[in-house]
């Protein structure tokens, strides 16, 4: 049986799971000063360097090859330690496949009752 949340509890994916809050992206189709494009993408992403609160705004070109959901409904992201692993302990409905939007980096997105959900892991740096 499901035992149901509490108010004042946390989510599962961050209290139990160890996912970590990175951002929410919001889609737009207006343009915004700052943008930066990601032609292997086909979409502009601005925001995210200077919100205190984690805000990306996605702007996508009309042939962007990005699920549809994600293009419609604003997407919370997980940086996770081990993309791999959390894609195989449970059940996802996997939309975007495993894939390195840029160096050091992996992401996947899934999908919860028709929300868009990104796990992001960062390449570990040796200190």
């Amino acid at each position: 049986m499901n035992v149901k949340r509490q108010d004042n509890e946390l989510p599962l994916a961050t209290s139990e799971w160890g996912w970590r809050y990175h951002h929410i992206g919001i889609p737009t189709d207006k343009p915004i000063d700052g943008e930066r494009y990601l032609p292997q993408f086909k979409l502009y992403v601005s925001g995210f360097e200077t919100s205190p609160y984690g805000i990306e705004w996605m702007r996508f070109d009309k042939d962007c090859p990005i699920n549809d959901l994600i293009k419609k409904v604003p997407h919370i992201a997980f940086e996770v330690d081990d993309l791999d692993f959390e894609l195989t302990r449970r059940e996802f409905n996997i939309i975007t496949s495993p894939n390195s939007p840029g160096e050091g980096t992996r992401v996947a997105m899934i999908e919860h009752n028709g929300a868009p959900i990104e796990l992001i892991e960062f390449e570990k740096r040796k200190k």
